[in-house]
């Protein structure tokens, strides 16, 4: 194996791990307007990712890092050509995080429900667009023998990616409310189980589309397992939530994500952005790659620095494992 091959799977693995853990993260964003009925149950939900959300991020920064580093081409031509979508969504990751801290600096309800539906929307929409973003890497757009993006802003917007990207947006929300049944307690955790079921429902049958749909039009035998393993961990999750068994619903929903970005992933190597011109001004893995020295330095990087991050955002985890309900929020912000 090259070392660029190895360098596509650990971003692959990058981008599983930001979705699995930013999931539930947005997941719940969307579900304090869906599933709380109250400020008391919007602080609860709220309160499940608090100590969390700014470590998953971390996955985030560091897979647009490493793709920067490792496949500087695909990098330009990715941040350039979906310049608009990727920056909508930074404006809404930083508004979201500028949300979580400001929200409960002032009492008034103005103040709080305005920070609240900025949590919504900054939840929702990146939900949605990275859904888009990645259904037209897999499908291929627009690139010229400069490996330079040549279309439209409309062009992203067709219909098979935006299949992705609802069914990234349901996906996502269905883990979200997994997670609030894993993590709380009382009324809402009922709730939450209910949702989930609802929501679990949609996905499968969105999720079912937009993979087959990859399927029939790139996928190999090895994308087609994954395919088949996101199906049958999304049953596993409806099983499990049914059933009353919170972790193993939360552990299904996440081997769903993980398999379905898996699956994109497996259909798209040995390209990362293909061209939908020419096949051959796509882009690959070979040709779009840092040198050899670049790509061994960072493996030993990683090598060092992945175990310890992993290690500290496992432990944060362990600390902030135990249930909260509205009976652990403050009286005033019943109201």
């Amino acid at each position: 194996m090259h070392l660029h091959d190895l360098w596509f799977i650990l971003i692959a693995v990058l981008w599983i791990g930001y979705f699995f853990l930013e999931g539930f993260d947005f997941g719940i964003g969307i579900l304090t307007r869906l599933l709380a009925r109250n400020t008391a149950e919007r602080r609860v939900l709220i309160n499940t990712i608090g100590p969390v959300w700014d470590g998953n991020e971390v996955w985030l920064l560091t897979a647009g890092g490493a793709t920067f580093a490792a496949f500087p081409d695909w990098y330009a031509t990715l941040f350039s050509g979906f310049f608009v979508p990727l920056l909508v969504i930074l404006v809404c990751l930083i508004v979201r995080g500028v949300s979580f801290e400001y929200r409960h600096q002032r009492s008034g309800e103005r103040w709080q429900r305005n920070w609240e539906l900025a949590i919504f929307w900054t939840s929702l929409l990146p939900a949605f667009l990275w859904g888009v973003a990645f259904g037209n890497i897999v499908r291929g757009v627009e690139i010229d023998q400069d490996k330079n993006y040549v279309g439209t802003l409309w062009d992203l917007l067709n219909p098979y990616a935006l299949l992705g990207g609802l069914t990234t947006l349901v996906l996502f929300t269905f883990h979200g409310a997994v997670f609030a049944a894993l993590k709380t307690t009382g009324e809402i955790r009922l709730r939450a189980r209910v949702q989930a079921t609802v929501l679990g429902l949609i996905t499968a049958a969105l999720a079912l589309a937009f993979l087959i749909w990859t399927q029939i039009d790139s996928g190999n035998h090895w994308s087609l397992a994954a395919t088949i393993v996101a199906v049958l961990a999304l049953l596993g999750a409806l099983g499990a939530n049914q059933a009353g068994r919170e972790g193993w619903a939360f552990g299904f929903s996440g081997l769903t994500i993980v398999a379905a970005v898996g699956m994109l992933f497996l259909s798209l190597f040995p390209d990362v952005m293909p061209s939908t011109l020419n096949p051959d001004w796509s882009l690959t893995v070979s040709n779009s790659s840092s040198s050899g020295y670049t790509l061994k330095v960072m493996t030993v990087v990683a090598v060092v620095f992945t175990p310890l991050v992993l290690l500290y955002q496992g432990w944060t985890y362990w600390v902030f494992r135990r249930r909260i309900g509205v009976q652990h929020i403050p009286a005033t912000a019943h109201h």
